[in-house]
């Protein structure tokens, strides 16, 4: 047995590590990516200002600048606070290390899958409920596992990743209000979708918004923000490694955030776009088309292996999930522009014939 084996915990070595598709050479709609860039036309512009970005000093700390642009472009009223991570995954692993060893974390099958992950490195029970056939929220069986797991924290992604709905708001409400857990609402999609719960937020003081940039554009950066009401954020950030958004990333989204407009109709284009493609795929005999408030769908697929391995050799990449429980024979792609979802959903036809 080599030396890591015998020297690394063994709950990591039974682990799995998070896998990332080789992309090259195709069209990439597996990631829930934009396909619209924030530069076209600022090149110059943006690059002079990442110039400006003196990379022989340490980047500003609270990125106080920073987390003022995102103040304006989420409208996150000045009674709240945030904290900013390198994506939302380091957020989830700094909510996770405020936890005692053995503490519990609650979440729902199917989502996403960092929680899980993320509970099992720092030492955390890690428990779930299944949403029903269609994936929406058992209420009472989340409230029953609230009471016999006594979670410390409650992840929730909403809308939910992979699944794309959004679970009934008094559903979550009740979560909300039955626990002593501190109940994360994940809106990483939240440019996609009709409702949030930022305005919640001073109601129920257990409640913490995760966000991220990626979705709208920015999936680069790897920049994600908790928002929670002040008390809980300067406790929260005693975690925080220092310089964590670094100077790079910080004057890129400096710059870029600037295109509130621009941001906002690509989500526009990306709603209309996913309604599209979502009737041409339901017409396609024998898929099933979930409802989606994010920017990708999910589709459940006759010969769903074949269809992923048929859009890969026509050089389009997708997500396949036929192989995670509750997921079988489903699919997801994300929305891309007009002509992407065009070649997309001509490729889905032929092989259906």
């Amino acid at each position: 047995m080599s030396f890591i084996n015998n020297w690394l915990r063994a709950d990591i070595q039974a682990l799995d590590a998070y896998h990332i598709q080789p992309a090259e050479n195709l069209l990439k709609l597996d990631a829930m990516e934009s396909p619209f860039s924030l530069t076209d036309g600022l090149e110059d512009k943006y690059l002079a200002h990442l110039s400006s970005a003196d990379l022989r000093r340490y980047p500003s700390p609270d990125a106080s600048e920073l987390q003022q642009n995102l103040r304006k472009l989420m409208q996150i009223p000045a009674e709240l606070d945030m904290l900013l991570g390198n994506g939302s995954d380091e957020l989830i692993q700094l909510l996770c290390l405020a936890c005692a060893s053995g503490d519990t974390v609650l979440s729902l099958e199917p989502s996403f899958v960092m929680y899980k992950m993320i509970a099992k490195f720092t030492h955390l029970n890690y428990q779930s409920v299944d949403l029903n056939a269609d994936f929406e929220l058992d209420l009472p069986l989340m409230l029953a596992a609230i009471k016999t797991h006594k979670p410390k924290l409650i992840f929730i992604a909403y809308p939910n990743n992979p699944t794309g709905n959004a679970f009934d708001r008094s559903a979550i409400e009740k979560i909300i209000t039955s626990s002593a857990a501190l109940v994360v609402l994940d809106e990483a999609y939240y440019a996609y979708a009709d409702d949030s719960f930022l305005a919640d937020i001073q109601k129920y003081p257990n409640l913490l918004l995760l966000r991220t940039v990626s979705k709208i554009g920015l999936a680069g950066l790897r920049l994600g923000l908790l928002i929670a009401e002040k008390g809980t954020i300067k406790q929260l950030d005693k975690l925080r490694l220092p310089y964590n958004i670094g100077g790079l990333t910080q004057a890129a989204a400096n710059f870029l955030l600037q295109e509130n407009s621009t941001i906002a109709t690509n989500a526009k284009i990306i709603i209309r776009q996913r309604g599209e493609l979502s009737k041409a795929l339901a017409a396609i005999d024998g898929l099933m088309v979930y409802p989606s408030q994010a920017n990708f769908i999910l589709f459940k697929a006759p010969k769903a292996d074949e269809l992923f391995a048929y859009l890969r050799q026509n050089k389009v990449l997708i997500k396949n999930l036929s192989a995670a429980p509750k997921l079988t024979n489903c699919l997801r792609v994300t929305i891309g522009n007009s002509e992407q979802n065009r070649q997309f959903i001509s490729i889905v036809e032929g092989f259906y014939g």
